[in-house]
């Protein structure tokens, strides 16, 4: 655990999201590692049903965790304002509300997915092995629930290293099952889908096993757990636009599958294989954002109000940094990229165009992102919510529609830097505004240095 409320911002916000970003990237080689091996060995329509999948198990978790995230903010400021027994019942309440949803999920999954796919029009010979993906990862969502949930709990209290070690070891077990399942065993799509399961069920019951031992607040059973109504229906609060951002999100990237659909499968594989590269180069504004969004939430609980504005400042500049240098590597190296993923050049070509339009771009994304962390860690999650579903659903997927139409499938790809630098502006817009100040769960903040 560690306390951000004291310390140089700058030094504690990197500190803090440099343990967080390593996870989250070998989190993303599973993703990465599945793509890679089943392109290589399995074909492009298998690469196509892969990354067809991600939008609608984004879709499926996506409200889930978006509620989660309002007792991860919770927690920090609890802890922040230094009450445990609240830390805990906080904790013990979104853990019991996790397993009953996972439970509710994976049936969801298992059962609608495939006329999910029909219904965006996925291509024919794409489905039955995007079904079969689904299927077998759906049946092991409580074990992606379980990590996540604890990992959020523990990033709410200061530490991101634990989460870290545990993934670089499933990540591993990952790539491991990946290549004797699919390579070995000659078990196809199905094969890629068990390996995560069984990777990420490894890291749950590891985690669980090592904070019953080790940690003193996040000792788990069943037998102990402290339902909490009130903190519940603030969690809620808190985390229903997020939950209602991240599901409208997760529906507006099937509708922009649903476009890319049109143009083929060289197309959909393409745009599988783009989007694990671009959810690669998105991970450093996303956890300096979620950093920013602990550091804030920590400070608020302290009414210390000026060192959230602090840390604003050097997380800008971090992220700001690291997008720039992200952005020129990308376009250079876009084609060696696209190529470690399949062999097929019609699909390297189009997504090497996607990279070239697109990367240029994630100063916008980046500081839009790490922004948005200081109205998350306040608890002022409802404009935050409007701003990013304005900027999808009135901007990203009407553009992409219409330029579709004019420039071919390049109009799906530069509707989306359109987006961002909308959502950017309106983010920096409403930060300014300053209302984000009034929402902390422990009691309205007053500084006189604002």
């Amino acid at each position: 655990m560690h306390d951000l409320t004291t310390g140089n911002p700058g030094k504690l916000i990197f500190r803090f999201a440099t343990p967080m970003l390593l996870g989250n990237v070998f989190q993303q080689l599973y993703n990465v590692t599945d793509s890679i091996i089943v392109g290589k060995f399995l074909g492009k329509e298998a690469l196509a049903a892969v990354g067809a999948s991600f939008p609608l198990i984004f879709m499926l978790v996506a409200f889930v965790i978006g509620i989660a995230s309002g007792s991860t903010i919770i927690i920090a400021q609890y802890f922040g304002a230094k009450d445990i027994p609240k830390v805990r019942k906080a904790t013990d309440t979104m853990y019991i509300f996790l397993f009953f949803a996972s439970l509710l999920i994976g049936v969801l999954g298992i059962v609608f997915s495939e006329s999910v796919f029909r219904l965006i029009r996925l291509p024919e010979e794409v489905i039955p092995q995007a079904s079969l993906y689904l299927k077998v990862y759906f049946s092991g969502i409580f074990f992606f629930f379980g990590f996540n949930g604890i990992s959020s709990v523990l990033r709410g209290l200061g530490d991101s290293k634990t989460p870290l070690y545990f993934l670089i070891i499933s990540t591993v077990t990952n790539i491991i099952f990946d290549l004797l399942f699919v390579i070995v065993f000659k078990w196809g799509i199905a094969g890629a889908a068990f390996a995560t399961v069984l990777s990420q069920a490894g890291a749950f019951i590891t985690l669980v096993l090592y904070l019953n031992k080790r940690h003193p607040i996040l000792n788990l059973s069943w037998r102990k757990f402290d339902w909490d109504r009130e903190i519940f229906s603030t969690s809620l609060r808190i985390g229903l636009p997020t939950g209602f951002q991240q599901t409208f999100v997760s529906l507006g990237m099937l509708a922009l599958l649903r476009i890319v659909n049109d143009f083929g499968t060289d197309t959909v594989a393409a745009y599988s294989v783009a989007g694990r590269i671009d959810g690669l180069a998105a991970l450093p504004a996303m956890n300096f954002g979620q950093a920013l969004s602990t550091y804030t939430g920590q400070n608020i609980g302290a009414k210390r109000i000026s060192r959230v504005k602090e840390g604003l400042r050097a997380t800008l500049k971090m992220s700001g940094l690291t997008a720039i240098v992200t952005s020129a590597l990308i376009m250079i190296f876009r084609v060696q990229l696209m190529s470690l993923f399949t062999n097929d050049i019609g699909v390297i070509e189009i997504g090497a165009r996607y990279l070239l339009i697109v990367s240029g771009f994630y100063l916008f994304f980046s500081t839009m992102f790490v922004v948005g962390g200081v109205m998350r860690g306040a608890g002022d999650t409802l404009i935050p919510m409007f701003i990013t579903l304005f900027s999808l659903w009135l901007i990203r997927i009407p553009l992409a529609a219409i330029l579709a139409k004019k420039m071919g499938v390049d109009g799906i790809w530069w509707a989306i830097p359109m987006a961002w630098f909308m959502g950017m502006t309106l983010s920096f817009f409403y930060y300014r505004i300053g209302k984000w100040k009034t929402k902390a769960v422990v009691g309205h903040v007053k500084s006189r240095k604002d």
